[in-house]
């Protein structure tokens, strides 16, 4: 029984403890995992029971951060694409495709930044500001490097988008690549 207790002090401790950032930071990635899941699938889904799993889903990254759930809820937000597009028939539209692209990233680059606060971290605004501003650096590159692509993919007729999809598998290969060579170099 004392330990139980114990665990229980243990945590109203912790409880008391948490600081403002790193909450902010934990509720911005329910925020933007609940996002990608609305624009992610289709309406017919949202309704009903399966949005309290969604919801539950979306807590689990904030939750957990260092752990597996981050890719789960990318794999989801994937899925429900999938099903929105495949199963339900929702066309393809670029401003989607890029927000739930967006949305994803950066609800795992706020995992990552969660990852490395503690709960009971003192941290500078700035430091939150710098690493989202990064972040939208970083997305404003991706979307205009791809809607070039998609506009060289049309172009050049129907085997284009073959084209565009080899040359993105190039460059996913060669980024892994350079961080392999970055991380061995250390």
């Amino acid at each position: 029984m004392d330990a139980v207790a114990g665990r229980v002090r243990a945590a109203q401790n912790a409880v008391a403890r948490i600081s403002m950032a790193p909450l902010l930071v934990r509720a911005g990635i329910f925020v933007l995992v609940s996002a990608g899941f609305a624009l992610a699938f289709p309406a017919e889904v949202l309704s009903g029971r399966p949005v309290l799993f969604l919801a539950v889903a979306a807590l689990l990254p904030a939750f957990g951060p260092r752990r597996l759930w981050a890719t789960f809820t990318a794999l989801v937000t994937v899925g429900g694409w999938l099903l929105a597009t495949d199963g339900y028939g929702r066309p393809v539209a670029l401003w989607r495709l890029l927000a739930v692209a967006a949305l994803l990233y950066l609800a795992h680059t706020l995992c990552a930044l969660a990852a490395l606060l503690p709960y009971d971290a003192v941290v500078d605004p700035e430091l939150i500001t710098r690493w989202l501003l990064r972040s939208a650096a970083v997305l404003l590159g991706a979307a205009v490097l791809g809607v070039l692509l998609l506009q060289a993919a049309e172009t050049r007729g129907g085997a284009g988008y073959q084209w565009v999809t080899v040359l993105g598998l190039l460059v996913a290969v060669g980024t892994a690549a350079l961080l392999g060579w970055l991380l061995r170099r250390r």
